[in-house]
C-alpha cells in the first residue's frame, strides 16, 4: 500500500477538513443508535493541530481512510471558526478555556454525536491535549478511546523558532517570550497556554490559563477531572521518535525534561502519577494506558500507521472493548 506522508513545519500538524457523511443523516443516526451489538463503529471526533483548518484537503484522505478501514465510521472534525481562515487563526489566537467550552457545546448538541452511546477521539499535536480537556471538563457525549499523536500533555518548554524571513512570526515570538505569564498572553496566544518550563514552575502554577488546570497541578485538585479520565476504555499516547518540533518530545508521554541536567523523568516516576492527580495510574494499572512510538519527525504519519491505529482502536469490535 502506498504511503501517505503528512509533514508539518513548526507546530503545524495534519491538515484537516470537514467530512461529509457517506450516508444520509437519518441512516447514520439509525445505525449509531442501534443496540450495543451493532457492527457500526462509534463516531470518530478529530481535533487538529496548530496551523490547520477544518477544510484543508489533507483531512479528506484521513476521513476516507478511517471509513475504508472501519466501514460506516462517521467522522467529525472540530472547528473553531466559521471559515477555514478563521478556524486556522483560532489555532494561534484564542482563549483555550473558551474554545474547549465551545467544543463541549457543539458536541453535546450535535444531531448525531449527542445521541451516540459514546465517541472515539483522535488528537493531532496540540489537539490531543485539547481533547483530553474535553474528556475531563465535560465528556458529553462520553469518550470511549482517546488517541493522541505527538501531543504536548506536559506542555512545551520552548516556543518554536521562526524562519529568518518571517518577520510577523518573529515579532510575535519576541512578545510571547517576554510576556509569557501576562494575562494578555495567557488569554489570547494559544501555545503560551500550554507552556511549562520546569525552571519556572511558580510562574506557571500562578498564571497558566490552561495546562496547569487540566493537569491538576495546583493544590486544589479537581476530582471530576480524575473521575472522567478513569472512564476511558483506553488512552493511547504516540510519541514521534525524531520529534524536534515539540520540546521536549517526551511531553507526549507526560514526561518531564530537565534541560540543565538533560534528564527525563518518566510519567510513572512523577507525583502526578504516584498521587494519581488525573487517574492515569488507575488507567495504567487496569491496562488502559498505552505508550506507543511513531517513527520519524513531528506529524510524519504513514498510511500504514494510521490504518493500524484505526483498526486497532476505532473498529466496531474495539469499541466494545472495556480495556484491560
Amino acid at each position: 500500500m502506498p504511503k501517505l506522508i503528512v509533514s508539518t513545519l513548526a507546530f503545524i500538524t495534519l491538515t484537516l477538513a470537514a467530512i461529509i457523511p457517506q450516508k444520509p443523516l437519518a441512516a447514520v443516526q439509525d445505525e449509531l443508535l442501534a443496540s450495543p451489538t451493532s457492527s457500526t463503529p462509534l463516531p470518530l471526533v478529530v481535533w487538529h493541530g496548530l496551523g490547520d483548518n477544518y477544510k484543508a484537503d489533507g483531512l479528506r484522505s484521513i476521513g476516507s481512510l478511517a471509513n475504508s478501514t472501519n466501514p460506516g465510521t462517521y467522522t467529525y472534525f472540530i472547528r473553531l471558526g466559521d471559515t477555514p481562515s478563521a478556524d486556522r487563526t483560532a489555532t494561534f489566537l484564542g482563549n483555550l478555556t473558551e474554545q474547549v467550552q465551545k467544543v463541549c457545546r457543539d458536541l453535546s448538541t450535535h444531531p448525531i454525536l449527542s445521541r451516540a452511546p459514546a465517541i472515539n477521539a483522535l488528537g493531532f499535536s496540540q489537539g490531543g491535549q485539547f481533547l483530553r480537556a474535553y474528556v475531563q471538563r465535560c465528556s458529553i457525549p462520553p469518550v470511549h478511546t482517546l488517541v493522541t499523536f505527538g501531543s504536548q500533555h506536559n506542555g512545551i518548554s520552548e516556543f518554536q523558532n521562526c524562519a529568518d524571513d518571517d518577520w510577523v512570526c518573529r515579532s510575535w515570538d519576541g512578545y510571547l517570550k517576554r510576556n509569557t505569564w501576562s494575562n494578555f498572553v495567557q488569554s489570547r496566544l494559544v501555545p503560551a497556554q500550554y507552556y511549562r518550563n520546569p525552571e519556572d514552575l511558580d510562574g506557571y502554577l500562578e498564571s497558566s490559563n490552561f495546562l496547569a488546570d487540566i493537569n491538576n497541578e495546583r493544590d486544589a485538585k479537581n476530582a471530576t477531572y480524575k473521575s472522567n479520565m478513569k472512564k476511558l476504555a483506553r488512552f493511547v499516547m504516540y510519541m514521534f521518535s525524531e520529534d524536534t518540533t515539540v520540546v521536549p518530545k517526551e511531553s507526549a508521554y507526560f514526561a518531564e525534561y530537565n534541560e540543565t541536567s538533560d534528564e527525563v523523568t518518566k510519567l510513572r516516576d512523577r507525583r502526578l502519577y504516584k498521587e494519581d492527580w488525573l487517574g492515569l495510574k488507575d488507567l495504567d494499572e487496569r491496562g488502559r494506558l498505552e505508550f506507543r512510538i511513531a517513527a520519524g519527525g513531528h506529524m510524519q504519519l504513514s498510511e500504514e500507521l494510521l490504518e493500524d491505529t484505526f483498526r486497532r482502536y476505532f473498529s466496531a469490535s474495539a469499541s466494545k472493548d472495556e480495556g484491560g
